[in-house]
């Protein structure tokens, strides 16, 4: 694996009048991993990918791409890496085959049977007008567009979003997980996305921002590890429980849930003390650690 990060950004501020899109936001991704990249709208995703690409020059702070300043070498960055933004766009008057076609012609490199296999899984017929595609159709176009260059580095951002719930889930199982097999190691993916549950499986580390600030960055696996959910239920509603160290704490007559921060061994053994009928625990999926980050400020502590 390569030791410079293949994306670094430190103490990004980007300014819109008044208004701070981005906030100070640091983060690292290093090659081959598959980084999600979680907010709500508005928190200042598309802007920090805007500043990646040189689309926005920064108010303060630095981006680097592999290693490289992208305001002083685009052409060196962006030949490595595809972008799929959040709406598409197309030349109307092109077919599927010459969008492709053209796009091709920028690439030093285009693998003309993933092009073939992905017309395919998605239905594309080559000869299609761009103006007749619907916003699903033009979505899977770009992502075909973005992944046959083979680049070392998918920026993607909310990629899935016109796409239909089979599709969706086609798309990143199988071709997501196909580009970083390819070649294990070198290829990453940069992916911000609201539809988190969806990437549950692919993501080995994420960063989750507010208002343009961190409030997480955590690997996958570690996270899982640290955030639980603890299910009680007893013979009778307990009395006033002890349960200090919780993010947060339902109690519904005889069943109390838990959501615990790195604590749970302490929890539980606190709800044992009181006899339960049944006591479940379950690690918290990246969704729900989202969710729960929104709302409570702890989760760092």
């Amino acid at each position: 694996m390569n030791a410079t990060p293949v994306i670094e950004i430190n103490n990004l501020v980007r300014r819109y009048g008044r208004h701070e899109a981005v906030n100070g936001l640091s983060l690292r991704v290093l090659s081959g991993r598959c980084y999600g990249f979680f907010g709500r709208n508005g928190a200042g995703k598309t802007t920090t990918i805007k500043c990646l690409l040189n689309l926005l020059r920064p108010t303060s702070g630095g981006v680097r791409m592999f290693g490289l300043d992208p305001q002083r070498a685009e052409v060196a960055v962006k030949s490595r890496l595809a972008y799929v933004p959040d709406a598409v766009a197309f030349y109307p008057w092109m077919t599927v085959r010459g969008t492709l076609d053209y796009l091709a012609s920028f690439r030093a490199h285009w693998n003309r049977e993933l092009e073939a296999s992905l017309l395919r899984r998605f239905g594309l017929k080559p000869e299609q007008k761009a103006a007749a595609l619907s916003k699903g159709q033009k979505t899977q176009l770009a992502l075909i567009g973005a992944i046959c260059p083979e680049p070392e580095l998918l920026l993607l951002d909310e990629p899935t979003s016109g796409l239909d719930p089979i599709v969706r889930r086609e798309f990143i199982e199988t071709v997501i997980g196909a580009y970083q097999s390819g070649d294990p190691g070198s290829r990453t993916v940069f992916v911000s996305t609201h539809l988190i549950s969806e990437f549950e499986g692919l993501i080995d580390e994420f960063t989750i921002i507010e208002e343009g600030r961190e409030l997480l960055t955590m690997e996958a696996d570690v996270a899982r590890d640290r955030f639980k959910k603890i299910r009680a239920r007893f013979a009778a509603p307990p009395a006033k429980l002890d349960l200090s160290g919780a993010l947060r704490v339902k109690q519904s007559g005889r069943e109390i849930e838990i959501l615990a921060n790195g604590d749970s061994d302490a929890l539980l053994a606190k709800l044992k003390g009181h006899q339960p009928e049944e006591l479940q625990t379950e690690s918290l999926s990246l969704e729900e650690i989202f969710v729960a980050s929104k709302t409570l400020t702890s989760l760092k502590a």
